[in-house]
């Protein structure tokens, strides 16, 4: 016995030196165990997953309501702003990322899914929970993009790390009210450094998304989505792998507001920067027919 105990201690030390190594638990300890204790729980869930979605693009652009809608879906979670690509470069495993995104999801759920003062709650449906589990994401756009900016590669290593295919999200926006929005919340600034914040992330997306074919990703304007809900949100489901029930598409146009909100209107622009943006939007084909008007 004594020999077994001998043998045994030296095991477990090693064990939990290994551990400790790791990049994710060096940085997030708490959460590292966590995470892989409730992976466990969780692994007969996770085994039915067979898609991962991440958004890019713009804040205040539509994603956080779209997010939501999906999160409603009786196969579908998605985050709200977990970053998983930190998570990812942090060396967390496949179900921990999978545990992290659901754990997410049920918290916002609980709050009332709630962003900037606006509640994005579909009553009735799945926020934060699931029927069966078969798409996993996160709404993360800007963060997404800035740290694709900075290594392009994260993208493919994050569906070598899952083993299941990820796919990509762009909502869209008309820019004038995007920069004003992000002055808005950034309590004031330079609209020029607004302006060049936008479009550095738009020359990230077609960057992005250059490689990426039909299946892999999908574009869709905030002004489509308030004007047809059903038509953009099914179309979205069906991009992602899961089929839009009538009652899940009557619930969720319930809640998305009768027109996106002119921002614009009220932010300080000049002749001269309105004229820039209007040069610079000729640059992505996406963002043809927007205008200031």
């Amino acid at each position: 016995m004594k020999t077994k105990q001998a043998n045994f201690r030296p095991s477990v030390a090693r064990l939990v030196d290994g551990v400790r190594s790791l990049p994710g638990f060096r940085s997030y300890p708490t959460l590292y165990v966590g995470s892989a204790w409730k992976a466990r729980q969780r692994r007969d869930d996770l085994a039915t997953v067979r898609g991962f979605l991440v958004f890019v693009g713009h804040p205040r652009s539509g994603h956080s309501l779209v997010g939501a809608l999906l999160d409603a879906h009786p196969r579908i979670v998605v985050a709200h702003e977990l970053d998983v690509l930190k998570y990812l470069a942090a060396g967390y495993h496949r179900d921990q990322l999978l545990t992290l995104v659901l754990e997410h999801s049920a918290a916002d759920a609980a709050r009332g899914r709630k962003s900037w003062g606006y509640s994005y709650a579909v009553p009735g449906q799945w926020q934060g929970r699931y029927e069966r589990l078969e798409v996993v994401g996160d709404k993360r756009g800007r963060m997404t993009t800035a740290r694709l900016r900075d290594d392009p590669g994260l993208l493919a290593r994050l569906e070598e790390r899952l083993g299941v295919p990820v796919r990509v999200v762009q909502v869209v926006r008309n820019p004038y009210d995007d920069v004003a929005t992000m002055h808005r919340r950034a309590g004031g600034g330079a609209m020029a450094d607004h302006v060049d914040e936008y479009f550095s992330l738009a020359t990230t997306v077609d960057a992005v998304t250059a490689g990426l074919g039909p299946d892999r990703f999908h574009r869709l304007r905030l002004e489509d989505l308030v004007d047809d809900t059903p038509a953009e949100l099914a179309a979205l489901c069906r991009f992602v792998g899961a089929d839009p029930g009538d009652d899940y598409l009557a619930a969720c146009s319930a809640i998305v507001f009768g027109s996106p909100h002119r921002t614009r209107d009220g932010a300080p622009w000049s002749a001269a920067l309105r004229s820039d943006v209007e040069a610079r939007m000729a640059g992505h084909d996406w963002l043809a027919g927007y205008g200031f008007g």
